[in-house]
């Protein structure tokens, strides 16, 4: 096998034959002799001209084929069943790794399917209302599913990636996301993608159960089953096993956990702005001038040491717009999402700053949930700004010299925006670390640093600040037999593909 690099304008997609061409010349071989050619990576070069850079893999006679994914999805309508709290990135691909090797996922999600789902999120913006079991954390697919859905993660030390992405394109996601180098899939797609998961889970004896909120977790003795999980209304599940996908956002899991005297760890986490540019400035950052219809809408990652303490970029949006993605009435907590052509007139990302206990000696007396308290408290301020779900804002140089904006630009946050100075509501170590960056980030990104940016608060939910520990062999709860704390929630990963990378390595420790 060799793998070649090859370079194409961005209008032109090369040809298999001109592929297969180029590999018998990277091999030196004639064009018989090349039995396999496809492209492996794509990405876009814009140091100079524009082009495509191409990771070509040729195989000739001899060399082992390439491996194919296929997945056998058993029916196991009578298996043994195990419950999955949770139908995130997580909980869904644990579903399908235990189909895969015959044993019954039941999926208990506190949420609403996708259809549903979508009515309640609608009313966020437009009512001012939140529904605390259905918004854009909670319900099918979890918090991805209103997304980007940014596929970035390609560390092999947590498992097989292509395993994933092969079974994403499988149910709905373009097959684009098997080589581009910076994939994604979009919010108008990943729905229909979360549907598909879902309808094959059932469809092959798998249960769903949604606005099944879990309040209870009941270690059993009877040799049987291990565990008895106790939802809203008194509806309960037995198993053997447990694998807790809940997200970043259930907090009432770790209060769960808290009350019953199982251990927590306290984790760092990261907060801070959106900060939202006109699409077309950042194009002609990242492109040098160079952009032109058809290219794909730049993106970018920024990331500075500022006073020993991080600052960076976070869940970068290009074309894409502002939600309200709070979990609660009377609080304010912002997160981006783009479609899948990332062709809207503004980008967005967050731009946050490393936080840990010693940063809030004051919530000490919380104990293990010291951050927890800060992070909850600070969305609550931000929405008594306003007294409702308009976004406290500010322009980039003014938020930068500690002037108040007069007037704030358009923004594609729907729900509004409040003239504020963010600086007085945004903690003193927060604001004091992103105005220094911002500085830095502009010798980076030329233009960058400008009032024609807009700074609007708070960005909260990068991860969770407390950790769910399991122990690295058996994968489960070093208290807790059969219970396996998994995905963003338990602090095991931190987006789309980590979470379902951990789902699947949880589900495959069962067996």
């Amino acid at each position: 096998m060799k793998i070649f690099e090859a370079a194409y304008p961005v209008n032109h997609t090369p040809t298999a034959e001109e592929l297969s061409a180029l590999a018998a010349k990277a091999c030196g071989l004639p064009s018989r002799k090349i039995v396999h050619c496809d492209i492996v990576r794509r990405s876009l070069d814009a140091r100079g001209k524009l082009v495509y850079r191409y990771q070509v893999r040729a195989l000739v006679e001899g060399d082992d084929p390439v491996k194919e994914y296929r997945f056998d999805y058993k029916n196991v309508s009578s298996a043994r069943p195990v419950i999955i709290v949770g139908g995130g990135p997580a909980g869904m691909f644990a579903a399908l790794t235990l189909l895969q090797r015959g044993l019954k996922p039941v999926i208990l999600e506190r949420g609403k399917d996708v259809h549903s789902r979508k009515k309640d999120i609608a009313a966020i913006s437009q009512k001012q209302t939140v529904n605390p079991e259905s918004n854009y954390c909670f319900g099918e697919g979890g918090a991805g599913t209103f997304s980007d859905g940014k596929l970035y993660t390609r560390s092999t030390k947590r498992g097989d990636v292509y395993e994933v992405l092969h079974q994403m394109a499988a149910f709905g996601a373009p097959e684009s996301i098997l080589v581009d180098a910076r994939p994604h899939i979009g919010s108008d797609i990943l729905p229909r993608m979360v549907e598909g998961i879902r309808e094959c889970i059932v469809s092959h004896g798998g249960e769903y159960h949604f606005d099944t909120r879990v309040t209870d977790l009941k270690p059993l003795s009877d040799g049987k089953e291990r565990w008895e999980v106790i939802c809203d209304g008194g509806l309960t599940f037995k198993a053997h096993d447990v694998i807790l996908a809940t997200g970043h956002s259930a907090r009432d899991i770790y209060k769960l956990f808290d009350s019953k005297g199982w251990m927590l760890e306290a984790k760092d986490f990261a907060l801070g702005v959106r900060a939202e540019h006109p699409q077309s400035l950042i194009n002609h950052i990242q492109y040098h001038g160079r952009w032109q219809p058809g290219i794909p809408a730049a993106e970018y990652y920024l990331a500075e040491q500022v006073d020993g303490r991080g600052v960076f970029s976070f869940c970068m949006c290009p074309g894409g717009i502002l939600v309200p993605s709070t979990t609660d009435n009377g609080a304010l907590v912002l997160n981006g999402m783009s479609n899948s052509q990332r062709n809207g007139a503004l980008a967005n990302a967050g731009i946050v700053v490393q936080v840990s206990a010693s940063d809030v000696p004051e919530y000490s007396k919380y104990g293990t949930f010291a951050l927890l308290e800060f992070q909850r408290e600070l969305e609550q301020k931000m929405f008594e700004v306003s007294n409702s779900l308009r976004a406290p804002a500010q322009r980039m140089v003014d938020f930068c010299r500690g002037r108040e904006s007069a007037n704030l630009p358009k923004s594609s946050y729907t729900a509004g925006t409040i003239a504020a100075p963010l600086t007085e509501i945004l903690p003193p170590f927060v604001a004091d670390s992103l105005r220094k960056a911002f500085l830095l980030f502009d010798r980076k990104m030329k233009g960058y640093y400008t009032n024609d940016a807009l700074l609007l608060a708070c960005e909260s939910r990068t991860s969770s600040p407390v950790r769910i520990p399991r122990n690295p062999e058996t994968l489960y709860h070093p208290q807790l037999p059969g219970l396996h704390p998994c995905g963003e929630g338990a602090g095991y990963a931190g987006g789309i593909v980590s979470s379902a990378l951990d789902g699947i390595a949880v589900a495959s420790k069962l067996l």
